[in-house]
C-alpha cells in the first residue's frame, strides 16, 4: 500500500515537472530586456537580430545581422564586417529558425561592439 501512495505522489510530482516546463517554454513567453539577441545555431553559426517566439517550433528572427570574415589578400591581414542579412538574392526579410538547431541566445548588450555596429547601419 505504502508503495502504491509513493508511485502515485511520484506521478503526480513527475506530471506537475513537466507540466511547469512545457508551460515555461510556451511561444512568447521568454523576453529579453535588450532590442537584439545573438543566436547561436547547431552548426555553429551565430545570427544577431529581434528573436520572436522563443519557445515554439519555429521562433522568427528580425533585423538580421551576421558576421563574416574577410582576407586582404596583399596583407594576409583578416577583418571580420557585420553584414546585414537581406542583401543575398533572395532578400529575406527575416529567418524562421527550427528550434531543434538553437544552442544558446544570448542579449545584445546596448554597449557592446555588436549593438553598437548595428546602430551604425541605422
Amino acid at each position: 500500500m505504502k508503495r502504491i501512495l509513493w508511485m502515485i505522489i511520484a506521478v503526480i510530482v513527475l506530471g506537475a515537472a513537466v507540466w511547469g516546463v512545457g508551460r515555461s517554454l510556451t511561444p512568447g513567453t521568454v523576453k529579453f530586456k535588450t532590442a537584439y539577441q545573438a543566436v547561436l545555431l547547431t552548426n555553429g553559426n551565430v545570427y544577431y537580430g529581434k528573436l520572436e517566439g522563443l519557445g515554439g517550433a519555429f521562433p522568427i528572427l528580425r533585423d538580421v545581422f551576421y558576421v563574416q570574415a574577410a582576407t586582404d589578400p596583399n596583407t594576409k591581414q583578416t577583418t571580420s564586417v557585420l553584414i546585414r542579412r537581406g542583401k543575398e538574392w533572395h532578400a529575406p526579410d527575416y529567418m524562421a529558425i527550427n528550434a531543434a538547431h538553437i544552442l544558446m541566445v544570448e542579449p545584445v548588450t546596448p554597449e557592446s561592439r555588436v549593438a553598437k555596429l548595428i546602430a551604425d547601419t541605422r
